[in-house]
């Protein structure tokens, strides 16, 4: 699984333009299931369900709150799956690995 970082809306945008399967990991540094949730993603991106899978880290400090209202988001740690540009799948607070394998399944 290649893991980019989006430091603004134009680095996410172009994430999801530039790959087929995007899994977005909307997180901040003061978020206890953030953290737990980093480590989840970090299982699963050894597993053979993350091979064609980028994950992108869209940290809530560095894009802005109004950004993330923008995209709906309520709280974090939230996921979203992104297939071919369009969002497939968004899953809201901490996920266990197999959630997030499951998850990934075509």
């Amino acid at each position: 699984m290649l893991t980019l970082q989006a430091h603004s809306a134009d680095d996410y945008h172009a994430a999801l333009r530039d790959h087929p399967t995007v899994l977005v990991d909307f997180y901040k540094d003061q978020c206890p299931g953030c953290r737990m949730l980093d480590m989840a993603l970090t299982q699963v991106a050894r597993t053979p369900a993350a091979a064609d899978v980028v994950l992108l880290k869209v940290k809530l400090e560095t894009v802005g709150e109004t950004f993330f209202r923008d995209l709906g988001l309520r709280q974090t740690p939230t996921l979203s799956l992104v297939r071919d540009g369009n969002e497939v799948q968004r899953m809201a607070g901490y996920q266990s690995p197999a959630q997030i394998e499951a998850a990934l399944a075509p």
